[in-house]
């Protein structure tokens, strides 16, 4: 019975349900770091920097903290803190309403400002990055607060959506956006389906935790699995 035990907590079982979501047998590792902030330094280690000439700052998705803390409502307590800190900044990543992206701020700044280099937009984003990122935790600004709070004009607006630091939301506001960023989503999106899809037709629905972790990358998947795996916990497109 322990030898059971022992082999069923180390699989991820599936059974489609009618809500669209999988069963997944595995619970978390439990092995993981106890605090929000060191757990964002884990997963941050399994970004592909080099997928994307380090030219990104390392981005976890919040959700994925769920994947190791069961209390969601600590852990967005403890996001909001960081971000109230000043230390974590939050993106609506665009391809899902609930997919939000974590940043540490000091990374964010590092990467905006090396792909600013020599460029005429420089002086708008080093503005906008102490005035307004280093001041707000929104995830988007209205043209009123960018104007009269921060003091921007039009034309240096129209410099930071040149530069990907803004994104349109709709007609008089803009979204806090990564600059460069739509080849993560891509390549994300691309790995979830992926992954999802192993999970699914491995044999008799199960697969073992370290085999499907241990995978290669493939054309298709490009990060690291355990990446995906915290998203898919974390988001609940599996069950444990």
């Amino acid at each position: 019975m322990n030898r059971k035990r022992a082999l069923i907590s180390d699989t991820f079982k599936v059974k489609k349900r009618r809500n669209g979501t999988e069963k997944f047998g595995a619970d978390d590792d439990g092995d993981g770091p106890t605090d929000i902030k060191s757990t964002l330094e884990y997963l941050r280690t399994l970004f592909p920097r080099k997928l994307f000439n380090d030219t990104l700052p390392q981005i976890v998705l919040k959700h994925q903290l769920y994947s190791i803390h069961h209390d969601k409502t600590l852990v967005d307590k403890e996001v909001s803190k960081l971000r109230e800190q000043g230390e974590l900044l939050m993106f609506q990543l665009g391809f899902d309403s609930d997919a939000f992206g974590l940043v540490f701020a000091s990374d964010y700044k590092a990467k905006v400002l090396a792909g600013e280099e020599g460029k005429v937009t420089r002086a708008a984003v080093e503005k906008f990055l102490e005035k307004a990122v280093s001041s707000c935790t929104d995830l988007s600004f209205s043209k009123d607060k960018m104007l009269k709070e921060f003091l921007f004009t039009d034309s240096e607006i129209t410099q930071l959506v040149k530069s990907g630091v803004l994104t349109v939301r709709d007609a008089g506001s803009w979204w806090l956006s990564i600059p460069n960023s739509g080849k993560f989503t891509k390549y994300f999106i691309q790995g979830r389906k992926a992954v999802l899809g192993m999970v699914k037709k491995s044999k008799y629905s199960e697969v073992m935790k370290a085999d499907i972790e241990e995978r290669p990358t493939t054309s298709q998947v490009k990060f690291h699995m355990k990446y995906h795996i915290h998203d898919i916990v974390g988001a609940e497109l599996v069950q444990r």
